[in-house]
């Protein structure tokens, strides 16, 4: 044994320093891959390396190389390897940094001859293991390591390869002998297996070798355990192999019994499992143990950890407060409804109900409608709803494509698009639908192509499969259309087929066809859109057996009987509206009296006259028409509604609900109404109607809670004398046939406290069933199983999730506090967007805000929620009023929610989005907020009451990095990076503009050396010259202004003037003759003839700011200012003088105007920023840079500086013409011209088909040497790359078009010019 031994060693050694190169050279390609492979890869790329040192020769299992022994480490221990971090480096290092690759490799050959030369004497202890994985059996690691019950020696894990501790150590000799042999043993207790996808490549005494060295590296460190470990042998191919192992977890009873196992086969691969002998008691250093945790994870980290923002570290980082109330309470018990009676003559289904009302009573009336002026338009009896049902569903299923490929089929689903004042064509052509087994689409009727969420409308229609859509003849002709006469495609919709349900565009059935009228099953019956807080839309599926149900329901709930009378203001193509207006009232053969909301716009209280006319017993409404109801009352005697037994309250769950019903009960008690009446309810797409109070006689449920409280998700009670609390209205109990509970949520759906606020779910089959196409939303939303404190479900059937967050008071009634949808957390706490509301509204709403319009959203500033507040603004408010309203509702928000609002805007009436019934569209109103183009009127931003988790405090860095270098650099002064122009001394030396100080003395020298040079050209929209100035024409009339000035005005040296000029020529003049005069001239632009009442404003607003003594303008703006639209706006006694310039003096001043000092103020220079802040800058009289900002420089200096011709094309003249500008730069062979990005977007959109058009009338660009784009933005790439390859064909170079960059406060920062 012992000469074999010796022969063995003296060949791996031999081996060992003849491949010394090879191995140093595999190192370093082994190396190069750990630090960018993954693990499978690294096992892929050094199985190949190493089959180049093993023979390909079978049977001969001493043939290994020494590499193969002793390289068993991961490469990435042997090197200092980087890996990221939550955004930061981090360093591995090892215990021995200044081991090189080198000497490891040298002192590994010394440690393990030593060990064979003495292995009876000696332990050795093997370097650290590299990860490795079975084919067989994928394991991991912790079932076979034992835990680190005690931390290890220092000492282990060093790369020399030899150990101080002879404790743990493992016979060699033992080892190799097991393994060369094959012997076995039953000494050992626990086993693992484990085995290199690198052997298993090589085959042979190839893959004996590299079993050998997995055999090596498994036993590694092994503390408290002196026996060898149990190694079985392998044969070849007919052979199988022992293992002995501990089985794992569910797959067998035995403890550490050896069974024979065959070995599956990969190709001509031997595979060999191979225990480590580690017994239970056995510990592990901890740095072993973290090492091969380490090695578990592939080598590179996950791709999210490369993207992890820094930024989240440094934020402020809020800690809970320990005395924030907590629920109290026991476990909430899940509510039980009344039971659902079951009544003998109900119907079967929806489609029964009609035939029955139809063929029985036909001519009892089912809906009236009313026109604009509140007169009867028409009345729909049963028999005309059946009969025209009948006739649409043998339409909709034999008249619409062939007999052999129909266009709907059963099952199919169609778009109903029905206005909202024609309830009697959607009943017709929703009930058409049932019968034909179709399902409808109720969607609303698109305006324009570009309605708020119309393309969200369509997702949902494609979605679904639509190709159909069913509208009336009114609505289909006031549809947009194509020039050819097609109805417009709208933006995202799929392409439909527009079929008008009228009788007269429909056939007649056959006399023996009659629609198929089953029971009510589990088929869809309907699907209703709901729109998301983000904006999308979904659609929410309901069974034929929940409608059938859900108006059950109803019907016990309400105390429905045979025709009843029942006046409808809600949307009858959704929610309560089409629950209670065209599903239960058929069910119960009522009359429906339909609202149309345009009649509501004009005579709010139309709802209360049909009431007493018809002697309704029950109201459909919202609160805002009981608002509106009262606030157009105005004590009518002839009101009475005693009749009335149920005033239903659509909206009743929405906070401000209880003020409008109070109100509506104070005033209207008088004229016979009961205050048992008012029924509010709450609702949900989702969940259909999720309670209703009922008509009784003793007094509602009210609820007083601390808005502190709820913001914490807890409930508290409070006094209603505080400011701090919300009065909360009971929305009656559970619907009959239900089950209710309450579960958090966010995270599992685990039940409520008693005293905590949670989200409401229900168990009936009256709820929808799916989101449409969305399984998971679905299950997330309908298959909700709430579950005990215990984690055991409460019930077997699933739940549906109602969206509104609330809580069970005392006697099972239900009280809702909010909206999932309006759910804002700010800091950590709750806040709902329809609290904020009703306090913005509480702050003298009729007497600012318009009709009432507020949004309220949240959106996301240092990763926390931030609130906005939008609000539409009454036209004839002032800006101080504006700001008054503002800062009350800043202080009222704060003191009753203890919140900051980051943002308050208010917006021009009738300007934010709006949803068909005239609401604001949350969604769309807040994406125009983040994209910029709100366009407000007045902002009030307040970060700093807001915004808490500001970054931390800096703290002094460790160690100095390059961030800390570059600090250090900009507080000690010195540029980083810098970038300078050329000199303008050496530009026009031999200039004779530069011996001249102000730009005021080179007009003068300019108009006595050549009086006839053109300066400035006008256009008009025509493209021929409108006017144009000279330099002595510039000069003689702005002496004439100066005179003006000095005569009628009175003005002295210093005096601001505003110039109040559109751009042209007068405005040159009138700039140079303050100059002349020694005036500061402030230009401002005009007010807009079509827009006074917002325009002029601005105008006012800048002559006070710059408190000019004078205003100088035109004669036709000077009338503007004195019209009668203007005095509305502004008080015409409140302007300073003004003076006409279209009739100057004849004679010119005695003595010019010339500065004493060149710091002396030349101009003022104001604008008004998009958060309503005036803004100006002061420019000195020096002679400025040639080219400045657009308008006022190379109006103003660079013409009469340079003396060239500068061609003015005003704006306004471009967007007639867009040819313009281009035909005007061709004509006059210009070589440098300068645009703003609006002339050049308008010239590539307009004019991107008419190049061809162009070219052939001789339009020539080539003769352009810069055209430069002046912008106080960064530059627009992919605009100023598609200007030029678009007009590159008309000779534009690609290199003339550039961009320049600058503000207010420093002009022309920078200026590109193309070199060509």
């Amino acid at each position: 044994m012992a000469a074999r031994l010796e022969a063995f060693s003296q060949h791996v050694f031999l081996k060992a320093y003849e491949g010394r190169k090879k191995r140093l050279r595999f190192r370093l390609t082994m190396n190069e891959l750990v630090g960018d492979i993954t693990q499978k890869g690294y096992e892929k790329k050094r199985s190949k390396l190493i089959g180049a040192y093993f023979p390909q020769t079978a049977g001969k299992a001493s043939r290994v190389s020494s590499e193969q022994l002793l390289d068993t480490t991961s490469p990435q221990t042997h090197r200092t390897g980087k890996v990221f971090q939550r955004g930061k480096m981090q360093k591995i290092h090892h215990k021995n940094p200044t081991l090189t690759l080198c000497a490891s490799a040298d002192v590994h050959t010394e440690a393990v001859q030593a060990a064979l030369a003495k292995h009876k004497e000696r332990k050795m202890a093997v370097p650290m293991p590299s990860k490795r994985r079975s084919l067989v059996v994928q394991t991991s690691m912790d079932a076979y390591t034992p835990p680190d019950t005690s931390s290890g020696s220092e000492g282990e894990g060093q790369g020399d390869g030899t150990s101080s501790s002879r404790e743990g150590s493992i016979s060699m000799e033992h080892w190799i002998s097991r393994a060369i042999h094959g012997t076995s043993s039953t000494t050992t207790t626990s086993s693992t297996a484990s085995s290199s996808s690198s052997s298993t490549r090589s085959g042979g005494s190839g893959a004996a070798g590299g079993r050998l060295a997995d055999v090596l590296a498994q036993h590694v460190h092994i503390s408290n355990h002196s026996a060898p470990p149990d190694v079985t042998g392998y044969t070849n191919n007919t052979d199988g192999i022992q293992v002995e192992r501990t089985p794992a977890a569910g797959t067998g009873t035995g403890t550490g019994t050896a069974a024979p196992r065959p070995a599956p086969r990969y190709g001509n691969a031997e595979l060999m499992e191979t225990g480590d002998g580690v017994p239970v008691s056995s510990r592990v250093s901890a740095k072993i143990q973290q090492l091969v945790n380490t090695l578990k994870r592939p080598k590179r980290p996950p791709l999210r950890e490369f993207f992890v923002d820094d930024f989240e570290e440094l934020l402020e980082v809020q800690q809970p407060d320990p005395n924030l109330p907590k629920a109290e309470g026991a476990q909430m018990v899940a509510l039980q409804g009344e039971q659902l009676g079951v009544v003998t003559n109900w119907p079967p289904s929806l489609e029964a109900a009609l035939q029955r009302w139809g063929t029985i009573s036909p001519k009892a009336p089912c809906l009236s409608t009313m026109d604009t002026n509140g007169k009867p338009l028409y009345v729909l009896t049963y028999g005309k709803l059946w009969s025209r049902s009948v006739k649409v569903a043998f339409n909709l299923l034999h008249k619409l494509g062939t007999k052999q490929e129909p266009l709907v089929r059963p099952g199919d689903r169609v778009a109903l698009v029905f206005p909202n004042n024609d309830p009697a064509a959607f009943m017709t052509a929703f009930y058409g639908c049932l019968l034909a087994e179709v399902v409808p689409v109720p969607i609303e009727v698109p305006l324009t192509r570009k309605d708020a969420g119309s393309q969200q409308i369509g997702f949902l229609l494609g979605s679904c499969g639509v190709t159909v859509a069913l509208t009336s003849d009114a609505c289909h002709k006031g549809l947009p259309k194509s020039p050819t006469g097609e109805i417009s495609q709208f933006k995202g919709w799929p392409k439909l087929l527009w079929f008008v349900t009228e009788s007269k565009h429909l056939s007649k059935p056959p006399r023996d066809w009659f629609p198929h009228i089953k029971d009510a099953n589990q088929d869809t019956a309907y699907i209703e859109y709901k729109t998301c807080k983000d904006g999308s839309v979904l659609g929410v599926t309901v069974m034929r057996i929940s409608m059938l149900t859900h108006c059950q329901a109803l019907t016990q709930t309400c105390s429905y009987t045979e025709a009843e009378t029942i006046v409808n203001v809600l949307d009858f193509k959704k929610d309560v509206g089409l629950w209670h207006a065209v599903l239960t009232s058929v069910m119960n053969m009522m009359h429906v009296i339909s609202i149309p909301y345009a009649l509501m716009k004009v005579n709010p209280l139309s709802w209360i006259q049909k009431v007493c006319q018809y002697k309704a017993k029950v109201a459909c409404v919202k609160s805002r028409d009981m608002h509106w109801a009262l606030v157009a009352h105005r004590d009518q005697r002839d009101v009475n509604l005693s009749s009335l037994r149920m005033l239903l309250v659509a909206d009743g769950s929405n906070p401000w609900s209880i003020s409008s019903c109070d109100a509506f009960l104070n005033v209207f008690q008088t004229k016979g109404l009961k205050q048992e009446v008012i029924c509010p309810c709450a609702s949900s797409p989702e969940a259909l109607t999720v309670a209703v109070r009922r008509y009784t006689t003793s007094p509602p449920g009210r609820g007083v809670l601390s808005m502190q409280g709820l913001s914490h998700g807890v409930i508290r009670v409070d006094s209603e004398e505080k400011l701090s609390v919300l009065t909360l209205q009971d929305v009656g109990s559970a619907m009959p046939g239900a089950v209710m509970c309450v579960v958090r949520p966010e995270g599992v759906p685990q039940l409520c406290k008693t005293d905590e606020i949670g989200e409401l779910c229900v168990c009936t089959v009256a709820t929808g069933t799916s989101y449409y196409g969305l399984t998971g939303m679905t299950k997330n939303t309908f298959e909700v199983f709430p579950v005990s404190n215990g984690g055991s479900p409460i019930s077997e059937f699933p739940f549906t999730r109602t969206g509104l967050l609330g809580f069970i008071g005392p006697a099972g009634l239900i009280f809702v506090a909010g909206k999932m949808d309006g759910l804002m957390v700010v800091g950590g706490r709750r806040h709902n967007a329809d609290d904020i509301v009703a306090t913005a509204l509480a702050v003298e709403p009729m007497k600012f805000v318009y009709r009432g319009r507020i949004a309220v959203f949240s959106i996301t500033v240092l990763h926390d929620e931030r609130i906005v507040v939008v609000a539409e603004q009454r036209p004839d408010s002032t800006e101080e009023d504006s700001f008054q309203w503002m800062s009350r509702v800043l202080q009222a928000i704060d003191g009753i929610h203890q919140v900051g609002v980051y943002c308050l805007a208010l917006v021009p009436s009738n300007t934010l989005p709006k949803t068909p019934l005239g609401g604001i569209h949350l969604s769309e109103t807040k994406q125009l907020f983040l994209e910029g183009a709100l366009h407000p009127c007045n902002v009030l931003m307040c970060p700093h009451t807001c915004v808490t988790n500001l970054p931390k405090p800096r703290q002094k860095q460790p160690e100095i990095g390059p961030a800390s270098v570059m600090v250090g650099n900009l507080v000690s002064g010195k540029r980083i990076a810098q970038a300078s122009g050329r000199d303008l001394g050496q530009i026009e030396d031999n200039d004779q503009a530069r011996k001249f100080l102000f730009l005021s003395e080179v007009l003068q020298w300019r108009a006595q050396t050549t009086p006839d040079h053109v300066l400035f050209t006008l256009l008009n929209s025509r493209g021929t010259v409108s006017s144009s100035l000279t330099c002595l024409q510039l000069h003689k009339r702005a002496e004439k202004v100066a005179a003006l000035l000095a005569e009628r005005g009175h003005l002295q040296d210093g005096d601001h003037v505003a110039l109040v000029y559109p751009p042209g020529v007068d405005l040159i003049v009138a700039f140079y003759g303050c100059l002349y005069a020694g005036c500061v001239p402030i230009t401002v632009r005009p007010p807009h003839p079509q827009n006074i009442s917002t325009t002029l404003p601005t105008v006012k607003m800048i002559v006070e700011v710059s408190r000019s003594v004078c205003v100088m303008t035109s004669q036709l703006i000077s009338k503007l200012l004195r019209s009668k639209e203007a005095s509305a706006a502004v008080d015409v006694r409140t302007w300073p003088p003004v003076l006409d310039t279209d009739d100057l003096p004849k004679k010119k001043p005695p003595v010019l105007y010339r500065a004493a000092d060149p710091d002396t103020l030349a101009y003022l220079d104001f604008s008004v920023s998009t958060t309503g802040m005036l803004a100006g800058v002061k420019g000195g009289v020096l002679l400025p840079s040639p080219v400045k900002r657009c308008w006022l420089t190379l109006m103003f200096w660079s013409s009469v500086y340079s003396g060239h011709q500068s061609i003015l094309i005003p704006p306004s003249e471009l967007e007639g013409n867009p040819s313009l500008w281009l035909s005007a730069v061709s004509q006059h062979k210009v070589r440098d011209t300068f645009c703003s990005y609006s002339v050049m977007e308008l010239c590539t959109k307009g004019l991107g088909l008419q190049t061809d058009a162009l070219k052939s009338r001789g339009l020539d660009l080539s003769r352009v040497r810069t055209c430069v784009v002046v912008a106080e933005e960064r530059p627009r790439i992919a605009l100023t790359q598609s200007f030029s390859k678009l007009f590159k064909d008309l000779g534009l170079h690609p290199r003339a078009v550039s961009t320049s960059f600058g503000c207010r406060v420093n002009l022309a920062i920078c200026l590109q010019v193309g070199l060509l």
